[in-house]
């Protein structure tokens, strides 16, 4: 089989190597995609993203159903079946990879499936069911992503002990589910399985769950898992797992006591680690960290001149949105454009109960870094749209710069948050003042206003929250 020529060679089709595939044709190249997998769309469509928040809004019609109770509306008690769940969601899945086979193809993109091994820095060896086929490329972009992190001591080849993967799946609705990580995917499908049904359990070793986020921002999310699930326990060490039966015996070391107990199921939410492995890329100049992570420079470069990496893979905050954007810095710098990942503001968000999100300058962060900020925070109890759908348990915060009053960082909790923050990150990247956000008119009613009043009420003079006044007289 003779070898096909590329201009760029892309080794993995999730959302970072399907965008990276997709810019460098917009752009005039011959681009070859490979995919070990059936379908397109990487772990976020398949495996992580897409499937966990489809259960989450399903699953959150469950709550909403119970919550209306108070309004006068009740219903009858949700049958779940799984069997119809599970293929609503598998369909929603099969769709996105669906039409990012269809743009490939309309890019002509070539998309090869089968397992991807760099034979040298100019060779690609991809081993498919019909043979392996070898690809001589100008330059590659590895974009393989990572995968869920199981401790051996938890490995006991029992699938009753499941990684995020196995849970998404909803093989049933165990009666007692361990949670062993209080970390966003532990806390999104701990929120799943409690609306299910089941008895949740959270341990976590640090002090607190949902350690990256600003506590006071992370305090309502925790108040109603407290609420959904049986306990969350912090500075909980999980040292030990048996198969007992057809549950998980559990010991774990809490509050100076071990306790044994059994589950129907765990998952076991501890972080990810980088695929790079067995892809060959010993045999190439790339070098990688003493975690696994490729090593690269602000230009996604790493330190093979014909080999770039994104997202997982290169380290960093392990997010869809963020690979997408090292796919377009890796491919213009390949296309001979300048550009490099530099004072990016990445948003966070969290899809618990209420949502949680953030960008920029945290304050946590300004404090362990020792920066000066003031903080404006508007609740949403004085926020009228936030009461006409009884969901006053949010918050909005600014974190600011005293002199410039310039935007350093936005947080939100509460419902719908990860559709509110964008407008944050656009405030953080163009540099905006408290100031132009206090002067742009927002729809009312809206929780978007929530973002004005905050600046309103660093000025003091919100019209729904009592504020000090700021000394300075030109305000």
């Amino acid at each position: 089989m003779n070898p096909i020529q590329t201009e760029v060679a892309v080794i993995g089709a999730g959302p970072g190597g399907y965008a990276a595939a997709f810019y460098a044709a917009d752009l005039g190249r011959k681009v070859t995609l490979i995919e070990r997998d059936a379908r397109l769309g990487g772990v976020c469509l398949n495996s992580g993203c897409i499937p966990s928040k489809a259960l989450l809004h399903a699953t959150h019609q469950i709550a909403g159903a119970e919550e209306s109770a108070h309004r006068g509306i009740t219903f009858n008690k949700p049958e779940v079946n799984l069997d119809a769940l599970r293929a609503w969601k598998e369909s929603i899945l099969t769709k996105l990879g669906a039409g990012v086979a269809q743009l490939g193809k309309a890019r002509n993109v070539e998309v090869i499936h089968g397992r991807g091994y760099f034979s040298d820095s100019s060779t690609l060896r991809v081993e498919t069911g019909q043979g392996n086929q070898f690809i001589k490329f100008d330059k590659a972009i590895v974009a393989v992503g990572s995968r869920p992190a199981i401790p051996k001591v938890f490995d006991l080849g029992n699938p009753r002990i499941m990684t995020s993967t196995g849970a998404l799946e909803i093989p049933d609705i165990p009666e007692k589910l361990l949670v062993i990580g209080g970390g966003y995917i532990g806390m999104e499908l701990g929120t799943v399985y409690a609306r299910l049904g089941s008895e949740v359990v959270v341990a976590e070793a640090l002090d607190t769950v949902l350690a990256g986020a600003d506590p006071d921002l992370a305090r309502p999310v925790i108040q109603a898992a407290r609420k959904a699930f049986k306990e969350i326990r912090t500075r909980a060490k999980v040292v030990q797992m048996a198969t007992a039966g057809k549950q998980i015996e559990v010991t774990t070391e809490y509050q100076g006591e071990q306790l044994k107990e059994r589950y129907d199921r765990v998952l076991v939410s501890v972080g990810r680690v980088p695929a790079g492995e067995d892809i060959g890329l010993e045999n190439t100049q790339v070098t990688r960290d003493d975690r696994g992570f490729v090593v690269v420079n602000s230009h996604q470069q790493t330190e093979d001149p014909n080999i770039y990496a994104i997202g997982d893979i290169a380290g960093g905050v392990m997010l869809a949105h963020k690979a997408h954007k090292e796919a377009r810095i890796a491919v213009e710098n390949i296309c001979g454009e300048v550009a490099a990942f530099e004072n990016i503001t990445i948003p966070a968000v969290v899809f618990t109960d209420p949502d949680l999100a953030w960008c920029g300058l945290t304050e946590s962060e300004a404090r362990e870094k020792g920066i000066q900020v003031e903080v404006a925070k508007f609740p949403w109890t004085a926020s009228g749209r936030a009461l006409s759908f009884d969901r006053t348990d949010g918050l909005t915060k600014l974190v600011i710069e005293p002199e410039t009053e310039r935007i350093l960082g936005v947080g939100i909790v509460g419902h719908g948050a990860g559709e509110l923050i964008a407008e944050g990150v656009v405030l953080v990247e163009m540099g905006a003042t408290a100031k132009d956000l206090a002067l742009t008119v927002h729809p009312h009613p809206t929780l978007s206003e929530t973002l004005m009043e905050a600046a309103e009420v660093f000025y003091g003079h919100s019209t729904h929250a009592l504020a000090r006044k700021r000394a300075r007289a030109e305000h």
